[in-house]
């Protein structure tokens, strides 16, 4: 019985629409907080996301591995192969050709004394020469049918070698080749050679090429679409053939020119591969023609398998040069995915396909912003990923260090405080119904649905209500931005901690005002963005005169608020300003900057301020200064480790307008109050 073909049956194949619409989204969590590390340290945006690609992370391999994985392919391809493959088969089968005549002849009792003397005579006189004992063997008359076979055998590899050089894979595709089969590729060759001169001379047609096409493209398995690219393709193998060749010694080029007359036994065959280099070189100057490599291994390559190894270096050189990043508008995109995984393996694809994703998601989703001089900056948004990064670290080390509860509500029984956020799992706070109700609505309209029989509330749809326990704060920051804080390893530390404070506040506790003072030989005052992106100063100088002023009229501005006063800093004041207002700087410090220093923290004082010194550094001056200094006005001294600053300073200000007592714990009592941060 005849099965009828299911004309139904699916084919299935690897997804080739784009961008796999079933993979998970690049996460950026990783590539922001190691950028704003950077950015933070000193380094353009741009610059910090360029040694990420680099770098890589823990679960992501960068550029630097892929670029070392391809050099040591490169290395090992160098040094375990040699060019003399094809020659040590011919001098292989020449020995067997000439061994299995001796011993026919020995055999042959009835052959001429005189006839089996000059034959013998013949054998014991060829050339050193492979190339010339196979010329000189050409008209041999052979005795034993196995010496014939095996030098039939040399003109045969020959002839399949010469033709691999040139098309990929031909050498094994011709191994039981008829003399049909050498006729149509000679017809093959002498069409092409034709194509590419008319082509040459701006005559040929897209009608041409579909012709040979039609009539030789099992010669072709690149299939390509039109005259250009089979250009190409042929060009680069034929290229890199000839790089084989000058990678030769003298001798070794010479052997093969002379072998090549011999191919398939004719020089047809050679003649035709001339005349086709010829026009792949006139047709594709710009390819590597001069070009060679040292290869000092002992495993012999044939001219097919040396030219595809040549092909393999050439593939490694572009990738070495893409993976580098280094030239003028270099981008992810740049990577040729599919030569990387032909060299190294689809998982280096797959890491590098990672990698440009994540350089586009950075770039496209807001993450990166140019200013107005063309140079890439962190957006606010990317701030805030950062800033949420930080605080997540901050809650941990409280948590982990005092025992603290991370709660989901910031005072549920206490004043709104006028923010809303989307529900979570635990929250207690009372909802927004007009939000979660309008939410609701938006989202049925824009799926289509009808808000005239009502509308159906989702999870994501509800909205709570914040509320706070405690009164407003107005907070000053004051962090340390003199010579000592870049020179001894604090920079990074100090905008950390300010990044995390001001993502706190921001985020959950909207009511309070901070202002973030930077302080070094003057004192300004400063946005966010502007502190994570300062330059170490390397001027001297410790103001901290100047920078009380400003926080006193800082406090001024918001009578109604508790004042929090948090001062971080390594050094004791050095500068504060005249009355004309012009710096004045000495070192050691001079007791006039003492006296004013201390003047302007007592009127600190006056107003209220709760006042936490962060001491960082064993400087035992700085440390009998510091403890004098919040004596005077009930303060606290804290002397964290620099990667406890963040949670020092965070808890400090937790303390300051939380319930319970200030000073019991380590970073200012923060009185058991918890935090959470969103994902």
């Amino acid at each position: 019985m005849t099965r009828r073909p299911d004309r139904h049956r699916s084919r299935y194949s690897r997804y080739a629409g784009g961008p796999d619409p079933l993979a998970p989204p690049v996460d950026l969590a990783d590539a922001l907080e190691a950028i704003g590390e950077d950015v933070m340290a000193g380094y353009s945006p741009e610059r910090a996301m360029r040694e990420y690609l680099r770098r890589g992370s823990r679960d992501q391999r960068g550029l630097d591995d892929l670029a070392r994985r391809v050099q040591e392919k490169r290395q090992e391809l160098l040094q375990r192969h040699n060019l003399d493959g094809t020659l040590q088969q011919v001098r292989e089968l020449l020995d067997k050709a000439v061994l299995e005549e001796r011993k026919q002849l020995a055999r042959d009792v009835d052959l001429d004394d005189s006839d089996r003397a000059f034959r013998e005579m013949q054998l014991e006189n060829l050339p050193s020469s492979p190339a010339a004992a196979v010329t000189e063997l050409a008209s041999y008359d052979w005795q034993s049918a196995e010496a014939r076979e095996a030098y039939e055998q040399i003109k045969d590899l020959l002839g399949r070698e010469l033709l691999d050089q040139r098309f990929a894979g031909m050498k094994q595709a011709l191994e039981s080749a008829t003399d049909e089969d050498r006729e149509r590729i000679n017809e093959m060759l002498g069409d092409l050679n034709d194509l590419l001169e008319k082509h040459a001379r701006g005559e040929d047609t897209q009608v041409d090429f579909d012709e040979f096409m039609d009539k030789h493209g099992e010669f072709f398995p690149e299939n390509p679409r039109n005259i250009d690219e089979l250009l190409d393709a042929m060009a680069a193998r034929s290229a890199a053939a000839q790089r084989m060749l000058n990678s030769m010694t003298p001798e070794q080029r010479n052997e093969l020119m002379q072998l090549s007359e011999q191919a398939f036994g004719s020089p047809q065959l050679s003649e035709q591969l001339g005349r086709l280099d010829a026009n792949l070189q006139a047709a594709r100057p710009g390819e590597d023609w001069g070009g060679s490599a040292d290869f000092e291994g002992e495993e012999g390559l044939g001219l097919g398998d040396g030219t595809g190894a040549l092909q393999d270096l050439a593939d490694l050189d572009d990738l070495a040069e893409q993976l580098a990043q280094s030239y003028q508008g270099a981008r992810m995109d740049d990577v040729d995915l599919d030569k990387l995984a032909r060299q190294l393996g689809d998982e280096a694809a797959v890491d590098a396909r990672t990698l440009a994703e994540l350089e586009k998601a950075l770039r496209d989703t807001g993450y990166l912003k140019r200013d107005s001089t063309g140079n890439y900056r962190l957006s606010p948004k990317a701030m805030r990923q950062l800033g949420k990064a930080l605080l997540r670290d901050v809650a941990q080390r409280l948590s982990g260090r005092q025992g603290a509860r991370d709660i989901r509500h910031a005072g549920a029984a206490g004043e709104l405080s006028g923010a809303t956020r989307e529900w979570a799992f635990g929250d207690t706070e009372p909802w927004d119904v007009t939000r979660t109700i309008t939410n609701a609505v938006i989202r049925t309209v824009s799926d289509g649905g009808d808000t005239r029989n009502g509308v159906r509330l989702d999870i994501g749809d509800v909205e709570v209500s914040e509320t706070e326990a405690r009164t407003q704060a107005c907070v000053a920051l004051l962090v340390d931005t003199s010579f000592s804080m870049a020179m001894d390893g604090r920079w990074v530390p100090m905008k950390r901690t300010a990044l995390a404070l001001h993502t706190l506040i921001q985020s959950r506790f909207r009511g309070d005002h901070l202002q973030l003072i930077g302080f070094g030989r003057h004192a300004e005052v400063m946005e966010i963005e502007q502190l994570t992106a300062l330059d170490a100063f390397w001027a001297k100088g410790t103001n901290l005169h100047h920078a009380l002023l400003l926080a006193n009229r800082h406090f001024r501005k918001h009578p109604n608020a508790q004042p929090v006063l948090l001062i971080v800093t390594d050094g004791e004041p050095t500068s504060h300003l005249e009355p004309n207002g012009e710096v004045y700087f000495d070192y050691p410090p001079h007791p006039l900057t003492i006296a004013y220093s201390v003047r302007e923290l007592d009127n600190a004082g006056r107003l209220g301020a709760q006042t936490t010194f962060f001491r960082l550094g064993d400087d035992p001056g700085l440390t009998r200064f510091i403890d004098s200094m919040a004596k005077r006005v009930d303060g606290r001294v804290v002397a964290p480790e620099l990667d406890d600053l963040g949670a020092a300073v965070v808890g400090s200000y937790l303390g300051s307008r939380g319930p319970g007592d200030r000073r019991g714990d380590g970073y200012g009592g923060w009185g058991g109050r918890g935090f959470w941060v969103d994902d």
